[in-house]
């Protein structure tokens, strides 16, 4: 257990060094997540770090949308022993100030992809309920997270196009999660777990929902099995940092989803809730097709926490235009979207969602269905 920087913190929760987790589990993970867009459909960033301790990876990585355009730039290295190290090939994530202020950059590279950004929070970060499921006799995942709303500020150039961050109109969202996650590391055999994921019964809805308005953030959180069964929600209302207000609970979310004829691309979200009249309206503006080279869904030789060696560096690039180009990363859409309040207040954020397998709420009643 050789010793690392975080070790000369006051901050030990176990007899271990850092480098060790309180789990052997393959599956920990530790990870950022950060959206930018400029609450308009011009441009959407993507970008994410993640450290898997027992499998001895650190990863990173950014999409971003523009034009017909979906641009990715991913590095991998192998983690070793010093956990405040949060660089990998051109990224790097600094935090500034915890739970308020970080620094995000991508260095400049040959894929022409680049960004030097600073986050500032714009509401108290929130801790989410905590996500723990069992497959079988197995624990699947078990993690917690927090998210935040905020404000961006610096520059991005991409595609040979520079786009100048200003905290007045250039906005997002961020997260923090850890724990043990599925689908973390290189795919290890099914074995008997297979028989609790029955080909053709099985399906996941997921939508994590973070909306930014002038004075508050709203935040819906949901996901279901293939019946439309719920696992876990939270919808909340949270002040923005320095009011006097309290967060306010809006009770169970319910939903009325449209979605784009022939795909599961969402067209518009309702939302209502169980302890207020509040109705909520989404439009999305552009969308980033988080599959496209994320790591979140392995391709042929990448996904998260996937052992690359010492150091790996790729760029990727795909034409929105070409029909085939698109399929390849539709799954998990990171939509942008306006939300227009019942109230009349007018927000930005992301609508986070999977529509995967089965879901016969919508009527999607085989793996391949698509909206009529």
């Amino acid at each position: 257990m050789p010793l690392g920087p975080m070790d000369d913190f006051l901050a030990h929760q176990t007899p271990d060094t850092f480098d060790h987790v309180y789990t052997s589990d393959r599956a920990f993970y530790d990870r950022y997540y950060f959206n930018c867009h400029s609450c308009s459909d011009e441009i959407f960033l993507i970008t994410g770090m993640g450290q898997y301790p027992n499998l001895g990876v650190l990863d990173a990585f950014v999409t971003i949308s523009v034009a017909e355009k979906h641009y990715c730039v991913r590095a991998s290295r192998e983690l070793g022993h010093d956990r405040l190290n949060t660089s990998v090939g051109p990224f790097g994530v600094e935090v500034v100030k915890g739970l308020e202020t970080l620094r995000v950059t991508c260095t400049p590279n040959e894929w022409n992809l680049d960004f030097d950004l600073t986050w500032n929070g714009f509401v108290p970060a929130r801790e989410e309920p905590v996500t723990y499921r069992r497959l079988g006799n197995r624990l699947t995942e078990h993690t917690v997270r927090f998210a935040q709303v905020g404000h961006w500020q610096g520059e991005i150039n991409v595609g040979g196009k520079r786009f100048e961050v200003t905290p007045d109109r250039w906005k997002g969202a961020r997260d923090h999660s850890w724990g043990v996650r599925p689908n973390t590391g290189e795919a290890e055999p099914p074995g008997v777990l297979a028989n609790y994921r029955p080909e053709g019964e099985f399906g996941h809805f997921h939508n994590w929902i973070p909306m930014q308005f002038d004075d508050f953030m709203i935040k819906v959180y949901f996901d279901e099995d293939a019946n439309g069964h719920r696992h876990m929600e939270e919808a909340v209302k949270v002040p923005k940092i320095g009011a006097n207000e309290p967060t306010i609970h809006l009770g169970s979310p319910r939903h009325e989803i449209t979605f784009k004829s022939g795909t599961r691309e969402i067209a518009q979200t309702v939302l209502t809730f169980a302890n207020t009249d509040l109705r909520i309206v989404g439009t999305p503006l552009r969308t980033n097709y988080l599959l496209g080279g994320s790591g979140y869904r392995a391709d042929d030789h990448w996904g998260l926490g996937h052992h690359q060696g010492a150091l790996a560096v790729e760029g990727l690039e795909w034409d929105l235009k070409d029909p085939d180009q698109f399929a390849q990363i539709q799954g998990l859409n990171e939509m942008l979207c306006r939300w227009e309040l019942s109230t009349g207040e007018i927000g930005y954020g992301m609508h986070e969602n999977v529509c995967f397998g089965i879901y016969h709420p919508y009527g999607f009643e085989s793996l391949d269905a698509v909206a009529p």
